[in-house]
């Protein structure tokens, strides 16, 4: 078989997490369930935040981008895991996979560049509070998610193009539950260090533009909270930041775990448990992070139920 034929192969077989059938029973009953929640929980934080107008603010705008992200991540890459863990069936079309990957490559990037949009927004709004609004307004934050998207489209376009260029000869076997950067790297019968060189240019000026921002923002909130005397003042501006350094710290913890190293130091078992924290489990803690520990939606989920109540009432 020459090298085009070997280039565009149909299928490759998603070998998943693990080869027991008692224990992939199990994880899908787990995954299922957090994929539930994550669909109605970022549904959910989506609805309120465009159903209450107190909430039509910069920081709930881009709160509501972040659901919609997490919302659209999780359906990329659950169901098919699901349909895996229940079927001896574990192909994935070539297009598919390339697909899934690009929906990969971009709702994380986009991710990255929304999270520091937050931090820029809490900023804004501990240190700059008098011109906030002036700041923040509203065709910034259109024109700043707008940027945020075309980045992430542009460098997810630019990879997967790379990548699916590349000649696999040797396997058409994956072993992750999806189609990964790393993985499908592997299967590559030619030298793919110049791919990634790029992946990992592309990663990290993504990462690190992303946290620069976020660090400085944070250190000035830092110093600006600092020179408040009250306690309860500190209290407020504290918590108005809480959720959004947990959600932070979550999500860049395991992703700098798993693709700011050498593609060498990957290992299968902790690479895909970290995988499997950041594309299952971290859609479904955001909307609960957001809203658990934020009065504001609680308050607005009450009014919205009040609301309802008294339309039956009306009735």
């Amino acid at each position: 078989m020459d090298r085009r034929n070997n280039t565009h192969v149909s299928d490759f077989i998603l070998m998943g997490l693990t080869e027991s059938e008692e224990i992939q029973l199990v994880l899908c009953i787990i995954f299922l369930i957090i994929y539930l929640v994550s669909v109605l929980g970022n549904t959910g934080m989506i609805l309120i935040i465009h159903l209450d107008i107190q909430l039509h603010t910069p920081m709930y705008f881009f709160l509501s981008h972040l659901s919609f992200l997490d919302l659209t991540y999780s359906t990329a890459i659950t169901p098919k895991t699901l349909q895996n863990l229940l079927t001896s069936t574990k192909h994935i079309s070539y297009i598919s996979c390339f697909t899934q990957m690009y929906f990969f490559i971009f709702l994380g990037a986009v991710e990255c560049f929304l999270l520091s949009l937050m931090a820029y927004d809490r900023y804004v709004a501990i240190c700059n509070p008098l011109h906030y609004s002036v700041v923040m307004s509203k065709r910034l934050c259109y024109s700043l998610i707008f940027g945020s998207y075309f980045i992430g489209f542009t460098e997810s376009i630019a990879n997967v193009l790379c990548i699916s260029r590349l000649d696999f000869c040797d396997s058409n076997v994956i072993h992750h539950f999806f189609c990964d950067i790393s993985p499908i790297l592997d299967l590559s019968c030619t030298d793919t260090r110049g791919v990634e060189i790029m992946i990992f240019i592309f990663a990290g000026s993504t990462l690190m533009v992303s946290l620069i921002t976020i660090s400085v923002s944070y250190l000035s909130i830092l110093a600006t909270v600092l020179k408040i005397t009250s306690t309860s003042g500190k209290r407020k501006a504290f918590s108005t930041c809480a959720s959004h350094l947990l959600g932070v710290t979550i999500f860049y913890g395991t992703t700098i775990f798993t693709y700011l190293k050498p593609r060498k130091s990957y290992t299968l078992g902790k690479d895909q448990v970290a995988s499997v924290f950041y594309t299952i489990v971290i859609p479904m803690l955001n909307p609960l992070i957001y809203s658990l520990r934020n009065k504001e939606v609680k308050n607005a989920l009450k009014r919205l139920m009040q609301k309802r109540q008294n339309f039956r009432q009306l009735k």
